[in-house]
């Protein structure tokens, strides 16, 4: 009782560790519909700013993938007034870093600038052009179109990607999640579909502004006027439909990789959802600890059949998946496998135990202000929760909510979210 004891002052401790770190996050909407989400942070001169849109792979029409990861291929490639070449020295002459990507339910841009006005205005002028008046050139399409077909081409020779792509097909069947660029489907696209792609989606309705920084709070609603006005209003994003949960599948790939790569995995929640703190906790001691994971210990450390092996949760805005990878010998793949499902079956049937459970609290709470010790990282927290709509306080409670966790949330929550009856296998590679 006195280890117990102690472990909840630990945590208590922790948490109020924790709740002194947390941004506070101030939220409005803009004039233009854009939603705006802002953290004032004077510690350096610096403002980080990232716009997400609903605008990620799950959008690509039917026929045409890989056509969201193309059009924010090509937004800061040439706008109006300036080549890439031109508005990349622009860039490094404010000593302003412009990055982003595309996942499957966001496009995001991102600016880092110094916050000095003489740095600070001319770039967020020019993330404007990138956002607003994005040029899309034939030469620099052809040469992106190419470049991202001939790479998706030798991505597909890679076990670890023929695996992943497997899976979410797998997973994903019938759903925008689960369709996939692939060299064909690039190359059939046309310049007027990026076009019409950036003006379908790139809209103030699905819009996030998440603005993190030196900046005061009229600076920033200023700021989120000025990169939204020009965006059109009226276009707000469908929402995704909910993924069916498929009947259990396995494939075997053929690959002359010399190890197996073992993937499983099912739809299983997404953001928002209650049950979040007891799979991410119970989640921590099945798989996503590391060494001290039960997956860790019975995979590599009792039977060697794996250097690393780990599971996790991906919540996404409609269900996203949980899973769990391993890379083996070929001959261990089955029983690497079959390791790997009777972990499994025991958590979902036990739980983890009081130390277990002790061990996950402490971890995940004591390293959390490491999520938020930089603007960078500040931002991108903020991002999720401006985007997904999760609550304000979300980072405020998160220790709270973590350390709350008992081994029945747990057992129940996996319970309802990782069914065996619909969780897809894929090895490629094995014997």
């Amino acid at each position: 009782m006195k280890v117990v004891r102690l472990f909840c002052v630990l945590c208590l401790c922790l948490a109020g560790s924790a709740a002194e770190a947390v941004p506070t996050i101030a939220h409005w909407l803009a004039p233009s519909g854009a939603r705006v989400f802002f953290v004032e942070n004077h510690d350096l001169p610096i403002v980080d700013v990232q716009v997400d849109l609903a605008a990620g792979t799950a959008y690509d029409p039917p026929g045409q993938a890989g056509l969201a990861s193309l059009t924010r291929a090509l937004l800061e490639m040439g706008v109006q007034g300036m080549d890439e070449t031109e508005l990349s020295n622009r860039l490094a002459d404010l000593g302003a870093q412009l990055s982003g990507g595309v996942d499957r339910d966001r496009a995001s841009l991102s600016l880092r600038t110094l916050s000095a006005s003489d740095k600070r205005i001319p770039a967020f002028g020019l993330l404007r052009a990138v956002l607003l008046s994005p040029q899309f050139p034939a030469t620099v399409f052809a040469r992106e179109q190419a470049r991202s077909a001939a790479a998706l081409k030798e991505a597909l020779t890679r076990p670890e990607t023929i695996a992943s792509r497997a899976l979410w097909a797998a997973m994903y069947p019938a759903h925008p999640y689960g369709r996939q660029a692939t060299p064909e489907s690039v190359n059939a696209l046309q310049r007027a579909d990026v076009v019409a792609f950036w003006r379908g989606n790139y809209t103030a309705q699905r819009a996030t502004l998440t603005i993190v920084g030196d900046m005061s709070r009229t600076q920033a609603e200023v700021l989120a006027q000025e990169l939204s006005a020009g965006l059109p209003p009226d276009a707000a994003a469908a929402a995704l439909a909910q993924p069916q949960l498929p009947a259990a599948s396995e494939q075997r790939i053929a690959h002359p990789a010399a190890q197996a790569h073992v993937q499983v995995g099912l739809p299983a929640i997404r953001r928002g959802d209650p049950d979040y703190f007891p799979l991410l906790v119970g989640n921590y001691s099945l798989g996503g600890g590391g060494f001290v994971s039960r997956l860790m210990k019975e995979v590599r450390e009792k039977r060697g059949f794996a250097y690393s092996v780990q599971s996790y949760f991906l919540p996404l805005a409609q269900t996203g998946p949980f899973q769990i990878g391993l890379q083996t010998k070929k001959a261990q793949a089955n029983d690497a496998l079959q390791v790997a499902r009777d972990v499994l079956a025991g958590f979902l049937a036990e739980g983890p135990s009081a130390a277990e459970l002790q061990a996950a609290k402490q971890n995940l709470i004591g390293s959390f202000p490491l999520r938020l010790d930089s603007n960078r990282k500040i931002l991108e927290n903020v991002a999720i929760i401006g985007f997904y709509g999760l609550p304000l306080d979300y980072l405020e409670r998160y220790a709270e909510n973590v350390e709350s966790v008992a081994v029945a949330d747990i057992k129940a929550a996996f319970a309802r979210h990782v069914r065996p009856e619909s969780m897809a296998t894929v090895v490629v590679g094995g014997e």
